[in-house]
């Protein structure tokens, strides 16, 4: 297995790609692909903490990176989360320095973070503690997604948060919070998401996207400007995007 946290010190690419579906078989099926992460939706969908161990479980196996976007920068639920066995977290609405630090106390143990130890799974059922307590200080990947203009204006100072390996914009809620829903032709949402590159290129972070239609040609776009954690398509899309394209070569007029 890929060390994530690795490639995103040394700002080289990464794939990854979006789970929303509850089922093992999806998350097998995708493991098996080739991408280096897959990241588990906690935020917009239906998956439990029930469902999120089988799905870790079976992306582990696969060897591919584990990764949660969990839904509220909670240190309760992301606690829960890693002591599944989450290899990181992506943390939504991440507006300051102050949450960037939050986040990142959630996943380390002290002296580093505020994290309460448990003995499940992530730890080998208390057979494992040491060498995962090791592991989460040196491994285990915090990404905050930057997804207000509030996050931009203090992106500097939530980038220098010790702990914070990258970041992922959120272009949707980004242009929301400019009053500016989905209009990606906006001058204030242009000009905020090149602010967002600007700073990340200056500080040298891993900038992330996640480019949800399942678009080769467009994910390479953001790969020539620098994003290197780069989600591509999500699990329902690429499911979607086939059942339409089969009918559609078949002839076979859709509604």
């Amino acid at each position: 297995m890929k060390k994530l946290k690795e490639l995103l010190t040394n700002n080289k690419p990464t794939i990854g790609s979006w789970l929303t579906i509850g089922h093992v078989s999806v998350a097998e099926v995708m493991s098996q692909r080739g991408y280096d992460w897959l990241t588990i939706d906690m935020e917009h969908s239906a998956i439990t903490l029930h469902e999120l161990l089988p799905l870790i479980v079976a992306i582990e196996a696969c060897g591919v990176v584990p990764l949660v976007r969990v839904g509220e920068n909670s240190i309760c639920l992301i606690k829960r989360v890693m002591d599944i066995g989450a290899h990181g977290v992506i943390v939504p609405m991440v507006n300051t320095q102050e949450d960037a630090v939050k986040a990142v106390q959630a996943v380390k143990y002290p002296p580093y973070g505020s994290r309460g130890v448990g003995l499940t799974r992530a730890q080998e059922y208390g057979f494992g503690f040491e060498r995962y307590k090791d592991w989460v200080y040196t491994d285990s990947v915090v990404i905050v997604q930057i997804e207000h203009i509030e996050a931009v204006h203090n992106l500097e100072e939530i980038l220098s948060v010790e702990g914070v390996d990258g970041s992922i914009i959120g272009p949707y809620d980004l242009s929301g919070s400019l009053g500016k829903p989905g209009d990606f032709e906006n001058l204030d949402v242009i000009h905020a998401i090149n602010h967002y590159e600007r700073v990340c290129a200056m500080m040298k972070k891993p900038m992330g996207f996640h480019v949800v239609q399942p678009n080769h040609m467009e994910a390479q776009k953001y790969l020539d400007k620098g994003y290197i954690f780069l989600a591509v398509g999500v699990d329902f899309l690429y499911l979607g995007k086939k059942c339409s394209e089969v009918l559609v070569q078949l002839g076979k007029r859709l509604i």
